[in-house]
């Protein structure tokens, strides 16, 4: 049986390739032969996420088995929160970003306004058919608050810069 790593490192490396069915392939391999290996699961996820035959479901489990094998990790939080946002699953998307701002907070500001501009962006689509001025409202607030976090203002503050 091959090593984990090594079959995690080729993987990636399918991946970068846009080899995504083979990348799948590998990371499913490394899973088989270290069913703890938290990059592994992740690997899985972002090629699943590129294969047709793999559902949302699968790969957002494949996100989370990542996240709770290595929960100290901010870019498995980010990547399935960037997930959560494409298919429409907000309210994971905001913990997932959230959790890694509390573990990296060097860099929270950065997935602060990655959530804020990505919700501005992706929810107005995925709520189309209740898309009127109150749900607008309601997703530039949580956009705005989310960017105002990002350069460190809450309301009153930014508020007061703006009049």
């Amino acid at each position: 049986m091959e090593e984990p790593e090594k079959l995690v490192k080729q993987g990636f490396q399918l991946l970068s390739e846009g080899d995504y069915v083979q990348a799948l392939s590998k990371f499913d391999k490394a899973v088989k032969a270290d069913s703890k290996n938290a990059e592994a699961y992740f690997g899985k996820a972002e090629a699943g996420m590129l294969v047709p035959k793999v559902s949302v479901d699968e790969v957002l489990a494949l996100y989370k088995k990542a996240v709770e094998l290595d929960p100290k990790n901010p870019y498995y939080l980010t990547s399935m929160g960037a997930f959560c946002v494409d298919i429409a699953r907000f309210n994971e998307a905001e913990a997932a970003y959230n959790k890694a701002a509390e573990l990296d907070p060097e860099n929270a500001p950065y997935y602060y306004s990655e959530f804020g501009v990505e919700y501005s962006r992706k929810a107005p689509e995925a709520m189309e058919q209740f898309l009127d001025d109150k749900t607008r409202d309601i997703i530039a607030k949580k956009s705005l608050k989310y960017v105002l976090k990002a350069v460190g203002l809450d309301e009153e503050k930014a508020k007061k810069l703006l009049a």
